[in-house]
């Protein structure tokens, strides 16, 4: 069931996406060479603190009955496209990390993510982060009232692909609101006659996930690191939005 917002609910998951973005934006100042994941994870931690705000991934049940998420974000590093478990490595000069990070906030989620380059890095990683991060706005304009959803799909496709990236097929975006994950399902591959009619008031996380190389991927013995198949890059921006009678307004814009 997809569940439309009133303005009330809208203005408190503006809020809570504010948090989002003001954490994942000293994140992206923080991540440099020689600090650890866990340094990252301590620092947004300690900023939900702050602000009054409760790390929505730390300790999310697994799917499929494993052990908890240890992290208040998700760290995936070069070759891992979602769900690294923040810890001990060390980030490296020219090594690219994805941050997903969320917050709930009086009873309403904002989640996000960017991937961020660490020092100096390959001219090819760059253009991975800038066509990612492109393909992700190119979605957002196509999340217009009266849209079907498969026009947001099919446009992060597209850019995707032609500039020679893949597009992970088994994560994809979602609803959200009061919880994390609320239908529907937001794949970023597809056709544009695909999936259910956009309304004003409702609010999705928009994710594309683009990889180097093959968009098959696998999960590590940890159950919870997705890493590309071939153990080539991948990178990952997401943004939780809210469909307007103007049109897609971002709620975590940095």
């Amino acid at each position: 069931m997809i569940i439309i917002k009133t303005k009330d609910e809208i203005e408190k998951m503006r809020r809570s996406g504010q948090v989002v973005a003001e954490v994942l934006k000293l994140l992206e100042a923080t991540a440099r060479p020689g600090i650890t994941t866990a340094a990252l994870n301590a620092t947004a931690v300690e900023e939900c603190k702050k602000r009054n705000a409760i790390p929505l991934f730390l300790n999310q049940p697994h799917p499929r009955g494993g052990k908890p998420f240890q992290g208040a974000i998700c760290a995936s590093v070069n070759e891992e496209v979602v769900h690294g478990i923040p810890g001990n490595r060390v980030l490296h000069e020219g090594d690219i990390i994805s941050i997903d990070f969320g917050v709930m906030l009086d009873g309403y989620a904002g989640d996000a993510a960017i991937t961020v380059a660490i020092g100096e890095i390959d001219p090819k990683l760059k253009k991975l982060i800038q066509i990612t991060e492109e393909a992700l706005l190119k979605g957002i304009e196509q999340a217009k009232a009266g849209n079907r959803l498969g026009y947001v799909s099919n446009a992060i496709q597209t850019h995707a692909e032609n500039h020679g990236f893949s597009v992970v097929r088994d994560f994809v975006g979602h609803g959200i609101g009061k919880s994390m994950w609320e239908d529907p399902p937001v794949p970023n591959y597809g056709r544009k006659n695909n999936g259910p009619i956009l309304k004003e008031g409702m609010t999705l996380a928009i994710e594309p996930m683009l990889n180097q190389g093959t968009h098959q991927v696998s999960t590590l013995e940890d159950e919870w690191t997705v890493v590309t198949k071939d153990g080539l890059p991948s990178a990952h921006f997401e943004h939780s939005i809210v469909i307007l009678d103007k049109g897609p307004e971002i709620l975590t814009l940095r």
